[in-house]
């Protein structure tokens, strides 16, 4: 904290007692205080310590100029001194002047000495006639050192590991986002001031645990202005980041976007009106749904002086009107840094507001299956220290977390550095899928869209495409549960597939998913995924829901195409029951999609019992997969 803030002179306050000492003595002791305090007036602090240097020989007991020398050695910021005097005055009669109290407790505040600034802060706050906004200010720093003691004598693991002279130079370097498959370290690099000054985005390749390889990001995404707080969708296709003072700019500082074409970035577009203000919007973090992006913005309407929000691309590509994360997150500070980590749950933070050990802190907070943040965490000391720390970037495993910092013992002003991540701080356990979509009969890259959905709760999540020009995808998502994957393209038949993830990230085994899109084509036959009815029954069961709007969102997407909806059972029972059962399956599901908005002059249905089998029914395997609902293209193919 800065000495401006935290000391209260004592010579404003302490006036009226130094008149009536003086009213009331001719001592020697005070003719050498008076000439002090002369002193004082003209800012001659040297002479003025001389003076009471002659009243402490004379009379040590003088409280009055052991205070006034504690207040000229705050002013100079002789923090050390002035605690010394302060102590002193104190020591000869703590209640003459009350206020030295809180004075010597800032000052012991300021100086890391905790547990001294407690106990006068209490003595403070236990004397008469307290000024609210002292009390106040004294409260909030017991909570504070108390906080301090407690995280100093608990200490988290950290051993923080300078990433070498590959990655950081003379200048600065600060992190912004590491690639999904561990191969990619993005970073903002900006030169000393002895050499053009603008920032501008670099990448580092991993070789075998090491980083090496710098080369620069280049146009059209760095120019010859600034660019800074960059970071990437989790599928490596989408690039945000800031920007000041451009021709297209709604603000001091806007959020732009760049889209991945082959191996090059696009042009980078403005995020428009919805997102950016007049005021500053900086520091976005892409969440790997593919849709929520979190930044911070001065806006007003927030909690303080800068906020977390978070905006969402629609279906049509515009964004949301952003909303605040709210209190529970932001304070009357300043909260920045967001990284939404790819389990999409842990968002890590830097606040200045939050219970903490210096001027900004990184805490964490995770949001729960209703969308509620919990309480935030703080990452601990020494991760977090009496300095200012801004960012931190958590790798897929949430092994390692990776921050910028001005530490003793690097190779410029701020390098980057990463350490082990304590277990009370790791992510949820996340994994990657990742593949090329093609052309099953050309073998042509496609781009296509492709949505991950929880199998059981049918919740998304996961929306994005594959890269047109190479045909490859990547998503993070939580390991160990079952997902329905299903990947469109207007012209070709949905692929659908329903599968469990299961182990931790690594990034030398992901899963992987090719898949071939089948151009649409008469007769051809889908069999549709997670379609679930009650036992014996024709009731379509809640989780079928993800799969059935897989199929409405093809007929949607394919709008000359028509279908006839079929419906498979196995052997058991008899064929009469078999042929009832299938074409009452297979009429739910055109009720579905009737129900939707198809038209009805796109779908028929039938049910074909036990007719078409395409296992052996002598397997529960076998009779499982000759229990389906399949679709057959009937019209509209080219």
């Amino acid at each position: 904290m800065k000495p401006s803030v935290i000391i209260l002179l004592v010579f404003t306050l302490l006036m009226p007692w130094m008149l009536l000492a003086q009213g009331n003595s001719a001592s020697r002791e005070a003719r050498f205080h008076s000439k002090a305090l002369e002193y004082y007036h003209a800012s001659a602090y040297d002479e003025a310590l001389k003076e009471l240097n002659k009243v402490f020989k004379a009379n040590p007991g003088y409280i009055e100029s052991w205070l006034l020398a504690g207040d000229i050695h705050s002013i100079r910021g002789n923090r050390a001194e002035a605690i010394r005097c302060y102590k002193r005055a104190i020591e000869i009669d703590e209640m003459f002047f009350p206020p030295a109290l809180y004075i010597l407790a800032n000052l012991q505040f300021a100086m890391e000495m905790y547990a001294e600034s407690v106990v006068n802060y209490q003595k403070f706050l236990s004397s008469a006639d307290v000024r609210p906004s002292e009390e106040e200010k004294a409260e909030k720093n017991v909570e504070l050192a108390t906080f301090r003691i407690t995280s100093m004598s608990n200490p988290v693991s950290f051993e923080p590991e300078n990433l070498g002279n590959e990655v950081n130079t003379e200048g600065y370097e600060f992190v912004n986002y590491i690639s999904a498959d561990g191969a990619q370290l993005y970073l903002t690099r900006r030169r000393p001031k002895s050499q053009r000054k603008d920032e501008d985005f670099y990448v580092a390749l991993n070789n075998n645990g090491k980083w090496m390889n710098v080369t620069e990001l280049g146009p059209p995404v760095n120019t010859p202005l600034d660019e800074g707080a960059m970071c990437l969708s989790p599928d490596g296709q989408f690039l945000f980041y800031a920007a000041c003072n451009r021709p297209d700019g709604y603000g001091s500082c806007d959020l732009y976007v760049a889209v991945k074409k082959g191996d090059s970035w696009g042009e980078p577009q403005n995020l428009g009106p919805s997102v950016n203000t007049s005021f500053w919007e900086s520091q976005p973090s892409f969440s790997p749904d593919g849709k929520t992006l979190y930044f911070v913005s001065n806006r007003p309407g927030g909690w303080g002086s800068s906020d977390i929000w978070i905006t969402k691309l629609s279906d049509d590509g515009k964004w949301s009107l952003p909303e605040n994360a709210g209190s529970v997150i932001n304070t009357p500070d300043a909260e920045r840094g967001p990284f939404i980590h790819p389990d999409g749950t842990t968002l890590y933070f830097s606040s200045k507001g939050h219970t903490g050990m210096g001027e900004g802190d990184i805490f964490l907070s995770r949001r729960s299956a209703f969308g509620e943040w919990s309480k935030p965490e703080n990452l601990g000391y020494p991760v977090n220290t009496n300095a200012d720390e801004v960012t931190l970037v958590v790798d897929l495993k949430g092994e390692y977390a990776y921050i910028s910092s001005a530490m003793e013992g690097g190779f410029g002003l701020t390098d980057i550095y990463r350490f082990k991540l304590p277990a009370s701080a790791a992510p949820l356990a996340v994994t990657y899928l990742k593949g090329i979509v093609t052309d099953s009969i050309t073998g042509k890259y496609l781009g296509a869209d492709f949505v991950l959905a929880e199998a059981q709760t049918s919740e998304e999540i996961v929306k994005s495409r594959s890269d047109a020009a190479s045909g490859s995808f990547l998503v993070c998502i939580p390991a160990g549960k079952q997902y329905l994957l299903s990947v469109t393209k207007p012209g070709y038949l949905f692929y659908s597939e329903s599968f469990q993830l299961t182990g931790e990230a690594d990034i030398l085994k992901p899963h992987i998913r090719n898949i071939k899109l089948r151009p649409v084509k008469l007769d051809e036959i889908t069999v549709l995924e997670n379609i679930y009815f009650e036992t014996d029954s024709a009731r379509l069961l809640p989780e079928s829901k993800a799969g059935l709007e897989v199929l409405f969102d093809f007929l949607r997407r394919n709008p000359s195409v028509s279908i006839e909806i079929g419906g498979h059972t196995d052997n058991t029972g008899s064929v009469s029951h078999n042929a009832t059962l299938s074409h009452n399956r297979a009429k739910s599901v055109y009720m579905y999609l009737i129900d939707r908005g198809i038209s009805a002059d796109r779908l028929t249905y039938k049910g074909y019992g036990a007719e078409q089998p395409v296992a052996s029914n002598e397997t529960a395997e076998g009779k499982a997969a000759n229990r389906r609902t399949e679709f057959r293209i009937t019209g509209g193919a080219k």
